[in-house]
């Protein structure tokens, strides 16, 4: 029998002595999981403080693991700060309850991201924000909506859907002179297309906040859902640090590890699916069925000189784009002839987000996302497609099928 003074079994399985030995390292961080973090001494618990990185004091405020992952998207991003939250949309939603206050105007290009604009026209216009759609490509458009009560502007390069590339420097410009932040939506770009917070290359130009979907490229396995939100500014950081923290928004170290496990490949699958997206887009231009490819590196692409401009010196001269692209069908084809098309592809499965190994297709109606007329865009079905690391032979060979077996030349 054990002493009646010995800890119970159960008492030893939570309280047990051992502790592993120090200097442990390996090419992969530690997946340390906590919800109470424990504290040498009452001093230490009321000394240590959860808006720095410099002790852990609640799981949801960060272990080695989130703020390894926190260091290197920072550090990926060109930015100084990063917190991590649980999908993309949760870090535009953040941003927003953190910065704007009833009363405000936010800015939102009329190619958003849909889920940023049912945000903005639902929730933050029922709490007295006052939301402004405005023209992607037309620079003065954008500087007539500037008035002095626009305190965030949000941008995207390129544009959701449709690719249309904007002046990205000169927007980010004119936020500056007109005192409103510029925040991007920059998973397309993911801090290797370009730098968001050094725009032309001397440090003295960027964005002020920088979203991101996690879920795509620094993952890279379509499963895992988060977000990031990256910032240079120590005081605009802190401050979004305390909404972070009031609503309660952390992420699962299983989770996080999975991001940095993609972390050291991304640059490759980057490279890989751009180089591929771009060979099916110029291909796809041959097609007769084909009225329009919107792919930013394509010359005929709205917005593509932007692209040229910012994006251009990537890769060696090549460029560097994502793995996405739009096609317009022709308008002769009626919008059941290219579901169809799209039903008869096999490679290409039915499916949302992009980043992912799997190449994926989205019909969509593009008259129920747009407020304003897009002259730019041709008439006809349009079609994303999300290129993944499949071999370009394979995916045009199914693309070939699925056009001749669909939609007659």
């Amino acid at each position: 029998m054990s002493s009646p003074l010995a800890p119970a079994t159960a008492t030893q399985l939570i309280h047990h002595p051992y502790r592993p030995p120090a200097g442990f390292e390996a090419p992969q961080i530690a997946v340390h999981k906590a919800s109470t973090v424990l504290f040498a001494n009452v001093a230490a618990m009321r000394e240590r403080d959860w808006r720095n990185k410099s002790g852990y004091t609640y799981g949801l405020h960060g272990t080695p693991t989130t703020f390894a992952l926190e260091e290197r998207l920072a550090s990926l991003e060109g930015g100084r700060h990063c917190l991590l939250v649980p999908s993309g949309l949760a870090a535009i939603a953040s941003v927003a309850l953190a910065l704007l206050k009833p009363g405000d105007g936010v800015l939102l290009p009329d190619n958003v991201y849909g889920p940023n604009r049912d945000l903005a026209f639902g929730e933050l216009a029922r709490f007295g924000v006052r939301p402004v759609l405005y023209d992607p490509l037309d620079i003065s458009d954008l500087a007539a909506k500037l008035s002095p009560d626009v305190r965030l502007v949000w941008l995207e390069a390129p544009g959701s859907v449709t690719m249309e590339f904007p002046d990205l420097t000169a927007q980010v410009r004119l936020c500056r002179e007109c005192g409103a932040l510029a925040l991007l939506d920059n998973t397309w770009g993911a801090g290797l297309a370009f730098a968001p917070f050094d725009l032309l290359g001397d440090g003295r130009l960027g964005v002020d906040v920088s979203v991101h979907a996690l879920t795509k490229y620094p993952n890279g396995g379509g499963d895992v859902l988060m977000g990031s939100v990256v910032t240079r500014d120590e005081a605009l950081h802190q401050q979004l640090k305390l909404t972070h923290m009031r609503l309660g928004l952390g992420v699962g170290a299983n989770d996080a590890e999975a991001v940095l496990r993609g972390l050291p490949s991304m640059a490759l699958r980057y490279r890989a699916h751009d180089h591929a997206a771009r060979r099916l887009a110029a291909w796809l231009c041959t097609q007769p069925q084909v009225a329009q490819v919107l792919h930013p590196a394509l010359p005929d692409s709205p917005g593509h000189a932007h692209w040229q401009a910012l994006c251009g010196t990537a890769d060696g001269g090549q460029g560097a784009a994502a793995g996405l692209f739009s096609v317009v069908f022709d308008a002769r084809y009626t919008q059941r002839q290219v579901d169809a098309f799209c039903d008869a592809l096999s490679l290409f499965r039915l499916g949302y987000s992009w980043g992912g190994p799997m190449s994926l297709v989205v019909p969509y109606t593009l008259s129920a996302m747009r407020s304003r007329p897009t002259p730019h865009l041709k008439p006809g079905c349009l079609v994303r497609f999300s290129i993944g690391l499949e071999r370009v032979e394979d995916l045009q060979a199914d693309l070939a099928r699925a056009l001749a077996a669909a939609l007659q030349a």
